[in-house]
């Protein structure tokens, strides 16, 4: 019974948030959420990378292998997508982002956080970072076909990431005027791109149910078989090895769908919405699953 109490503990915050915001675009269905992607990509996402990983108690040597570990996941996620959408006979090149990109950071953060507590936490940011880090350049790259490295050099991200990297390295207690200030930004971040969850599940349409139903398997099934292979092929245990599962099971991120409105064609942009709200709609019911695992095998 403790599991399960547990685990309505962990779920319950992230997922009355996005009603929450499924609530307010009900209500108001011409809710513009642009500020929030504007906001996230300058000031939240920097500011929750390196609140997380530097806040956490998480050591570089923990934080420099699960990042390994992501980007190996990630490379698993591609090729898996590239599968899927060639025998569909889609884009597999601008509608890859989805499949590659799980909201690991606004979603998958949190949920650790509260599985797992601080170190879970960071963990958790060390497999976001680098997800993070691809959404403002490689989901850039593939939305337009084109690759254009000023893209990197502006991305705030970036830097907070070496920033973030180089304080554990070095051992550097960051001044806590700075902490309080990053966690105020990324706790913040983290409320609003929930809410922007929910109500964009009110505003995206599913132009293509079958498809999207293929699709979303790829991202919210496959993902965390991939997750546990890693911890299986490399021995992993404990809280890391339950987080590494944890965000190798979140869905579609929205930021993949905000980006793709930028550089892509229209069609592109109706499958990746599609493949977002299906993604999340099924993960209301394959993540509490992930985490139960998780809970109980990996703590």
């Amino acid at each position: 019974m403790e599991i399960y109490i547990k685990l309505f503990e962990v779920l319950f915050p992230v997922f009355f948030i996005v009603w929450i915001g499924f609530f307010l675009g009900k209500k108001s269905p011409n809710l513009d959420t642009s500020f929030i992607t504007n906001y996230s990509a300058n000031f939240g996402t920097p500011a929750l990378v390196i609140f997380s990983i530097t806040a956490s108690g998480v050591t570089y040597e923990l934080f420099a292998e699960y990042f390994v570990y992501s980007l190996i996941a990630i490379i698993c996620f591609a090729i898996v997508g590239i599968i899927f959408l060639v025998l569909m006979k889609k884009d597999y090149i601008r509608e890859l982002p989805p499949f590659i990109l799980p909201n690991t950071g606004n979603m998958g953060i949190p949920i650790c956080l509260f599985a797992y507590g601080s170190l879970g936490m960071g963990v958790a940011a060390a497999i976001s970072s680098i997800v993070v880090l691809l959404h403002f350049t490689l989901n850039i790259f593939l939305s337009s076909k084109k690759f254009d490295i000023n893209i990197i050099l502006k991305s705030p991200s970036f830097y907070a990431i070496l920033i973030a990297v180089a304080l554990l390295y070095f051992k550097i207690k960051t001044p806590t005027f700075v902490l309080n200030s990053v966690m105020l930004l990324g706790y913040a971040m983290i409320v609003l791109i929930l809410m922007s969850l929910g109500v964009a599940l009110t505003q995206l349409k599913v132009f293509s149910l079958k498809s999207s139903l293929i699709s979303s398997v790829g991202r919210v099934i496959i993902g965390p078989i991939i997750g546990f292979a890693l911890i299986k092929i490399f021995s992993l245990s404990g809280f890391a090895a339950g987080v590494l599962l944890i965000q190798s099971s979140m869905p579609s991120a929205i930021l993949t769908y905000l980006i793709a409105q930028m550089y892509s064609p229209k069609e592109t942009v109706d499958n990746i919405s599609s493949m977002i709200v299906v993604s999340t709609l099924m993960s209301l019911v394959t993540v509490p699953i992930i985490v139960f695992i998780a809970l109980k095998y990996f703590s």
